[in-house]
């Protein structure tokens, strides 16, 4: 019927993958393991189709990334040893260089990281293509690093050695990106920062959309606005908070992180908080929100595309990511990063009725389903393999051996 959604069939995944796969040794590399965000369910994909690859990370909460990737064998580093480290391991930002250096990847074919912090500074063997895969370059000492300064700006003392720490934390971002023998970003957004950060090319692949479990439901959309977010200051949940109180509208924020307890002081009763949910919690309200509200400069922007997935309209800032997959026919864009552009932007569209069409932003999710992105990734480490490596970037006593081969061929294939 003409207007009406409808949710994908149960997604599946091609029975052969490229030959020159098989038999691969494989590490994967991921900043931290303490949930399942955006960049866990990308990690999940390759931990799906090489479940005995061994798998570095600087620290790990068990049963905190789901069963997919807790199979696997998790390597972590001293950071791991520091009571509650779980809770404070942001803080720790200047150490993290020093901890990845206790990463031992030895006997393996290829490597891929998962990297927006320190995994692509993983050291491999000299041979090995190391494939990283994206997220941003380190963000605080790159595109968010005025804004981090900013906010110390009462204490210049404090402000003077966050930015000698973050000039050091550049340098070095800079100077290990040059252990990647190849880079995949996450959006034309990032293929540009990894340009400016580091002069290096990088394709696009954009992040994977579970359109079989983010779908629309027969149920009516209600008056609430909602947020999905890491609450931590960057997000701009604050914009968000304000935006809604000035127009009085409800507000139902999803997401937990150092930032709440400012969040909450700043909010006003008609906000509430809810922590973190479960998958089918955050589900349920994108299936009933007015809308989706996305005030934050993104990388790609997952949670916004969920959003379409289920049929929500976005209200989201013109910038980043997020505009490369969302327009004015699935929500609302807007220019002022501020409360009061986005309260603009909610009251302008709600007086042209809310215009929204879900079959288009439907469509636009289903582009980027997980059997997709595992088609486009798993083909591109196989095109990657079929290149000489370039021993300028590799390590140093690298080797050019064109066409790259595996030095041993199991016959376990990859899933």
């Amino acid at each position: 019927m003409s207007g009406q959604l409808r949710a994908d069939s149960p997604g599946h995944f091609p029975s052969e993958w490229p030959d020159r796969l098989s038999g691969l040794r494989v590490a994967l590399v991921h900043d931290w393991l303490t949930g399942r965000r955006g960049g866990e369910k990308c990690l999940e994909i390759l931990c799906e189709a090489f479940p005995d690859a061994k798998l570095f990370t600087l620290l790990h909460q068990p049963g905190s990334a789901g069963p997919t990737i807790e199979q696997l064998d998790i390597r972590t580093s001293p950071l791991q040893r520091i009571p509650g480290i779980h809770r404070r391991y942001r803080s720790l930002l200047p150490l993290m260089p020093a901890a990845a250096r206790a990463w031992k990847v030895r006997d393996v074919d290829l490597v891929v990281s998962f990297s927006h912090c320190v995994a692509k500074a993983v050291r491999v063997p000299a041979d090995v293509p190391h494939v990283c895969y994206c997220f941003t370059p380190m963000r605080y000492a790159w595109e968010g690093r005025q804004a981090y300064l900013d906010s110390w700006s009462h204490k210049p003392v404090r402000r003077a050695l966050a930015g000698w720490t973050l000039d050091r934390l550049q340098s070095w971002d800079r100077q290990t990106a040059d252990r990647v023998s190849h880079f995949i970003a996450i959006s034309e957004t990032v293929k540009r920062r990894i340009q400016h950060s580091y002069g290096r090319e990088s394709q696009v692949l954009q992040p994977p959309v579970d359109t079989v479990f983010y779908r629309p439901a027969p149920v009516e959309r209600e008056s609430f606005y909602l947020v999905v977010s890491a609450l931590v200051p960057y997000k701009r949940i604050d914009q968000a908070i304000l935006a809604c109180q000035a127009a009085n509208r409800r507000l139902i924020v999803i997401g937990e992180g150092p930032d709440r307890a400012r969040l909450q002081a700043l909010a006003g009763p008609g906000t509430q908080f809810l922590g973190w949910q479960s998958d089918e919690a955050i589900r349920d309200h994108l299936q009933r929100c007015r809308a989706l509200l996305f005030p934050g400069v993104e990388d790609f922007g997952i949670v916004p595309m969920e959003a379409l997935g289920c049929g929500a309209p976005v209200i989201a800032l013109n910038d980043g990511g997020v505009a490369e997959t969302v327009d004015n026919s699935v929500g609302r864009l807007y220019e002022q990063p501020t409360s009061d552009g986005l309260q603009a932007a909610i009251e302008s569209w709600e007086s042209e009725g809310c215009p929204n069409n879900p079959l288009v932003g439907r469509s636009r999710a289903e582009a980027f389903s997980c059997a997709s992105f595992r088609a486009r990734l798993l083909n591109s480490l196989a095109d990657i393999l079929k290149q000489p490596l370039d021993c300028a970037t590799l390590p140093v006593g690298g080797a050019h051996r064109p066409p790259w081969q595996p030095r041993t061929v199991r016959s376990k294939n990859p899933r």
